[in-house]
Parts: C-alpha cells; sequence; structure tokens
C-alpha cells in the first residue's frame, strides 16, 4: 500500500467520537494516570467491522490520527496473515498486544480493550501469588459495582467477590495470547486478565465501559494491596458473601 493510497480517509474526522480521535484522547488522559508511560500499554476500539488500534513504538501521549492502524473484523485464519484497511504511512507497527485485543474481541464480543502497566496492577501481582485477586465488600464510589460480570453483564454488588485471575508474564507480548485466552475460558465471568509483574487487560462493550471498568479495577487494586500491605483482609467469608469470579 502506498503513501498515497494508505486510507487516510477512515482516520480522518472532524467528529471527536471517531475511534481515530479517541484513542489518541484516551491515551494521553492514561499517560497522565502514569498507565502507559514510555511506549507501554494500549488500547483498541472496534467500530461493526473496523478495528482501531493504537501503534507500538509512539509515546502514547504524542500519538495522532494518522498513527492509527484498521483492520476489519473478523480477520481470515490463520492470525499470521493479518490484514489491514489502512496502515500509517510512517514506519510504525501495530500495537503488540493486538493478539490480545483479539482475544477479547471473539471470547467476549468487546467493543474495546485497553492494556495498562498500572503499577496499582503490577503489585497485585505480586502480592497475590496465586492465580487470582481477590477482594469483596467494596461499595465506596460505586467501584465494585461498576465492574461487569464478564465485562459486558451485570453489575456486581456489595455483596461479590471480585476475582481476577493472573497468568504470568512472557518475554514478548504476542506470546501472552494463549495463556489469556486459557484463563478467559477458564473465568468466563472475568472483566479483566492481571499479568504477573506486567499490568491487565480490560474490556467492556464499548470504549465508555472498558474505560470505566478499568478505572474501577485499578481502583479496586490499590486498595486491595494497601489493605493487603496493612495487613487486613481483602476478602469477608460468610453466608452474606456471594463469590463471582470476574
Amino acid at each position: 500500500m502506498s503513501p498515497s493510497d494508505n486510507g487516510d480517509a477512515l482516520v480522518i474526522s472532524s467528529d471527536p467520537y471517531h475511534p481515530a480521535n479517541l484513542i489518541p484522547e484516551l491515551c494521553r488522559g492514561f499517560y497522565q494516570l502514569g498507565w502507559v508511560t514510555g511506549t507501554g500499554g494500549g488500547i483498541t476500539i472496534r467500530l461493526g467491522e473496523k478495528v482501531y488500534i493504537a501503534p507500538s513504538g509512539v509515546q502514547k501521549e504524542r500519538i495522532e490520527p494518522i498513527h492509527i492502524f484498521v483492520l476489519p473484523y473478523p480477520q481470515p485464519y490463520p492470525e499470521t496473515d493479518r490484514v489491514f484497511l489502512r496502515r500509517p504511512s510512517l514506519n510504525l507497527k501495530e500495537s503488540a498486544c493486538t493478539p490480545l485485543f483479539w482475544n477479547a474481541f471473539e471470547l467476549r464480543d468487546a467493543g474495546s480493550c485497553i492494556h495498562t502497566h498500572s503499577q496499582h496492577a503490577v503489585m497485585a501481582t505480586l502480592l497475590w501469588p496465586s492465580g487470582e485477586f481477590k477482594i469483596s465488600h467494596q461499595e465506596v464510589n460505586q467501584m465494585i459495582k461498576g465492574v461487569r460480570v464478564g465485562g459486558t453483564g451485570r453489575a456486581l454488588s456489595y455483596l461479590d467477590t471480585l476475582v481476577v485471575p493472573i497468568i504470568e508474564n512472557t518475554p514478548n507480548e504476542e506470546d501472552l495470547k494463549d495463556s489469556m485466552h486459557a484463563a478467559m475460558v477458564k473465568y468466563p465471568d472475568a472483566a479483566g486478565i492481571l499479568v504477573r509483574r506486567h499490568g491487565v487487560y480490560v474490556w467492556g462493550n464499548d470504549w465508555e465501559k472498558a474505560k470505566a471498568q478499568t478505572e474501577c479495577l485499578d481502583y479496586l487494586f490499590e486498595i486491595g494491596v494497601k489493605m493487603k500491605l496493612a495487613g487486613l483482609p481483602t476478602e469477608l467469608s460468610g453466608e452474606q458473601n456471594g463469590n463471582v469470579a470476574i
């Protein structure tokens, strides 16, 4: 595809809610939160049969619409033969998270997926050495109610236990695809997957819900870590406590 035929019409829009405008805006916000410093982290938005993905190797607070990749959905099989509707004319590569984003699309029918390197998420993976982060009875600012079963279902309640599976990290991001897929199958109610010593993937029906759930989960990771370090239990047992792996 030549620079004169690189599909710029797919990413140039005056609509502030166009995915190619939203992704740079959201990345700047995530950068301010410390979630995507350096060139780490990523976000994708699926709109109908088009998937918009941030590039790899670009400082997230400096991404522009012309840096966005556009792919058709669904993709032909196998995924190694990835098809693009639009590549930037600059020498950029699509996010290394792309195969993992596809897990969210195919297994949860998600409209958006966000990957952060939040320190709260990383600390949670270190303080919960098992394969699950668990916390319950957290209604402050509606945070636990802001997380949905499977990322797309009903909202959790104060009595539910939030369970986020933790998978082991790999040297290359794309190599997490299979273990993330397995965890999503094992935990069908999960709205996110933690990656040990790395970060978290969170999805939702659309970008608003994915963003809101990422914020709520990050709060719960932070408060869970603080409780753990203070020697406080993060779960309350008893008949009144539900248990939803999400």
